[in-house]
């Protein structure tokens, strides 16, 4: 019983160092090791010629910063004629319509509400771009943003572009302040390796754009962060980062209000992972089957993962498992004793060790809020983000 109680503990661990930790670093080995002529160039080739590109913006209730966002994109380096800016009112009941309309947006749409998938599938449908790019209202994208997303295109192997997005107005001290700005520099970090050595395995909804015939409807609840990257490689395209496409918004301001963001994120993951099709290798390159694994599902299982650690620790103590096995149990417990007393001293590695088990936990409130009652296709804008 205790070998098989030491094996469930370190392959536990062992896929939990590797989900978090080992595979980064295989990335940047494999970047570092490999001859560029089997890698793809993160920088975007010059456009001949820019396409036609429609912006779409999904809004529910957006009236406090819809205006600022339909400037923000008519001021894009990207020639006027040459763009279309979509506002999709979904179920609005404020005057988000009527300020897109008088901030310039080219097509008002003003829609029942079905959540933003549907809001945005309607756009695409009666947008004229041969590129369409989608944004959160509350996302400003730089100048150059619009040009360097539409230069991924010049590839014809490339159907999915995602840009870079920034947090600001982040609190940097204090009592439950959020730590989502540096794990996104980890996690971009990581997309950027898996994008030059194959393909993305999920965007975010700041900055991205898919050709128009590329454009894939799913299920409404499942939301094109995750569901478009994996679903375009299976069609045979790349799903690419491209770091010159930037864009900012504002983040979540307290480490419980980036929980309940993350819960409510990860009630709209399980079903894409568990019959969505992401789990199905059929479509996907080896290599790329691997960065599915490691980046999404172990990520996903983590929650388990250190359940299970924990649990088999605890009886390997018991068992009589050395002091190996106290000083494992330590590093656990003390993770949580750390995360538990960053309510009480705002020092950053107690921050960083709350942000940690929280989002860790994300996944399995996630789960069980999807289970329990199902997930709604919409939902409403994160606290403090407007």
């Amino acid at each position: 019983m205790r070998t098989a109680l030491e094996v469930v503990f370190w392959v536990s661990a062992g896929l939990i160092v590797w989900t978090q930790v080992g595979y980064a670093l295989a990335l940047l080995a494999l970047d570092w090791a490999l001859p560029d002529r089997v890698k793809h160039a993160d920088a975007a080739v010059p456009l001949h010629e820019l396409p036609r590109l429609s912006l779409i913006v999904a809004a529910h209730d957006e009236e406090r910063v819809i205006a600022a966002k339909v400037q923000n994109a008519l001021a894009l380096d990207y020639p006027r004629e040459r763009l279309e800016v979509i506002v999709a009112c979904d179920g609005c009941s404020d005057a988000t319509a009527e300020l897109a309309r008088g901030a310039g947006a080219d097509v008002v749409l003003e829609l029942p509400r079905g959540g933003k998938i549907r809001a945005q599938d309607a756009a695409v449908e009666i947008s004229r771009g041969e590129i369409v790019a989608f944004s959160d209202a509350n996302a400003l994208w730089e100048a150059g943003a619009a040009r360097a997303l539409a230069a991924a295109f010049e590839d014809p192997h490339v159907g999915y572009a995602c840009g870079q997005v920034s947090f600001v107005n982040a609190a940097d001290a204090g009592d439950g302040a959020n730590q989502e700005g540096l794990y996104w520099r980890y996690e971009l970090a990581v997309r950027a390796r898996e994008s030059r050595l194959s393909s993305i395995t999920a965007g975010n909804g700041a900055i991205y754009a898919t050709r128009r015939n590329s454009y894939i409807v799913v299920d409404p609840i499942m939301g094109h962060d995750l569901s478009l990257p994996f679903r375009i490689v299976k069609h045979g395209q790349r799903a690419v980062y491209v770091p010159g496409a930037r864009a900012s918004e504002k983040m979540v301001p307290s480490l419980a209000g980036e929980f309940a963001r993350k819960r409510r994120m990860m009630s709209h993951t399980w079903p894409i992972l568990l019959r969505g099709g992401m789990l199905s290798p059929r479509g996907y390159p080896p290599g790329y089957a691997l960065m599915i694994v490691s980046h999404r599902l172990l990520r996903y299982l983590t929650p388990g993962l250190h359940a299970v650690a924990l649990a088999a620790n605890i009886a390997l103590l018991a068992l009589g498992g050395g002091p190996l096995y106290a000083v494992t149990l330590a590093l656990q417990l003390g993770l949580l004793v750390a995360a538990a007393f960053a309510g009480v001293l705002s020092a950053r590695p107690l921050l960083i060790a709350r942000y940690y088990v929280l989002t860790t936990a994300s996944p399995a409130a996630g789960l069980w809020d999807w289970l329990r009652h199902g997930t709604p296709a919409s939902w409403e804008a994160a606290e403090g983000t407007r």
